[in-house]
């Protein structure tokens, strides 16, 4: 049954009537491509970057990795900014606005000089962009001026966001680089620069295969290959640790952040606006699947917030920041041991398996039965349950509490289905 559920939601001053937008990147590179997004459902485009530089391309430039049959788990693409003319971009940018007032245009641009930040902030102000993004984050730019390079100098980010945000009163979004340990210091010089927004994560830098035939890296180009980004469900992880490490940083914490990174289902968004997030682009999911999966986040996200009671996102935006805590102050007080339903049990031995060569050997093995049980060795890792094959089948069970430690009531994760 359909559930309607009013998904729209205020991003730096501009209201969306969804969060949804394509990232930066080849799924929003021309007119009819954005066009066709829109008409999809999409609430707005992060517009492919545009530069005064104009890539010229390799190819092929994508590859991918997966995982015992299943779809993508992680993609790689070489390629860079926008390989059209910049007046061709931002006539396009200029038609959809024009073509769809309701839609959001975000100006994604580059620049390798304070001067063509300028330039292109003032492009962007004719084009009637509601946003600009700066990308400072491109990991395969064959410039050093440009990119992950700047992204991960503190002193050019807040050198080029200020650029850009004495040009034009157009609110400023720095697009954060993951290739950094700590993303928390180039955010902050973003908003010291004048930036009003942080968009994360770009793509990793990543290898993703090597090809045999060509004794090199994985796409082939004559022979070689090149380190670039890497995006799709492997980097969800990622994203989220940095953006959870921004909400909880007390200058950053109330900056409103665009969240990237293997969103292609309407939990990994729900996860994305849990943290906080007020925005959520995406590029490797329309690549694998096209626009109209927005249909399947949309109808998603609305049945989680009918479930639970929500009317509108605002409801549930940053309810878990607050429960991501340090190491040091989680309660080790306890174990909870695994519960095992014999009745759902398909008698695999993966748990065994898995607990004896990787865990603390806490599951003996009935061979008659082809049954896991187990025993007093058991430390309440839960590899088990994270490698059975069957959802219910392995639980939390019993809490055992460590000799000496005080009791407290626990809260614990029962739905596994």
């Amino acid at each position: 049954m359909a559930v309607k559920k009013d998904l729209s939601i205020n991003y730096l001053g501009v209201k969306c009537e969804n969060p949804f937008f394509l990232s930066s990147s080849p799924v929003g590179g021309n007119y009819d491509m954005v066009a066709k997004a829109y008409e999809a459902g999409w609430g707005g485009v992060f517009f492919k970057t545009v530069g005064i530089f104009v890539a010229d391309e390799c190819s092929p430039r994508f590859d991918q990795t997966n995982k015992e049959g299943l779809p993508w788990v992680g993609f790689k693409n070489m390629e860079q900014i926008s390989d059209k003319p910049t007046e061709k971009n931002f006539e396009f940018m200029a038609r959809l606005k024009r073509d769809y007032p309701e839609k959001i245009m975000v100006a994604t641009i580059m620049g390798s000089t304070e001067d063509e930040w300028k330039e292109l902030a003032k492009m962007c102000e004719q084009a009637g962009a509601d946003l600009i993004e700066g990308n400072f984050s491109c990991p395969q730019m064959t410039s050093h001026a440009m990119g992950s390079d700047v992204g991960s100098t503190p002193e050019l980010v807040k050198l080029y966001s200020k650029a850009v945000s004495s040009t034009t009163k157009i609110p400023f979004i720095a697009k954060m680089t993951p290739n950094v340990t700590n993303m928390v210091l180039p955010a902050r010089a973003a908003i010291e620069g004048g930036a009003a927004g942080v968009s994360a994560i770009n793509t990793v830098k990543s290898i993703t295969n090597i090809d045999f035939e060509n004794m090199t890296a994985m796409p082939v180009v004559n022979g070689k290959s090149s380190i670039s980004g890497y995006s799709g469900a492997a980097v969800k992880p990622i994203a989220l640790r940095f953006i959870a490490q921004m909400l909880q940083d007390e200058i950053l914490k109330n900056v409103p952040i665009s969240g990237i990174g293997g969103i292609e289902t309407w939990r990994d968004a729900v996860e994305f606006l849990l943290l906080g997030c007020r925005n959520l682009q995406v590029t490797t999911a329309i690549m694998q699947y096209g626009y109209r999966i927005v249909e399947d986040m949309i109808n998603g996200v609305s049945h989680f917030m009918d479930e639970r009671g929500y009317d509108k996102l605002d409801d549930f935006i940053g309810k878990a920041i607050g429960n991501i805590i340090p190491a040091e102050d989680l309660n080790r007080d306890f174990k909870i041991l695994p519960n095992f339903d014999h009745k759902k049990c398909i008698g695999c031995g993966r748990c065994y398996v898995s607990c004896y060569d990787g865990a603390h050997q806490a599951i003996d093995w009935d061979a008659k039965k082809r049954r896991p049980n187990l025993n007093e060795e058991c430390v309440g890792c839960h590899l088990c349950l994270n490698v059975c094959p069957v959802q219910g089948c392995i639980t939390p069970g019993e809490i055992k509490w460590k000799e000496g430690r005080k009791p407290v009531e626990i809260a614990l994760k029962h739905d596994y289905e």
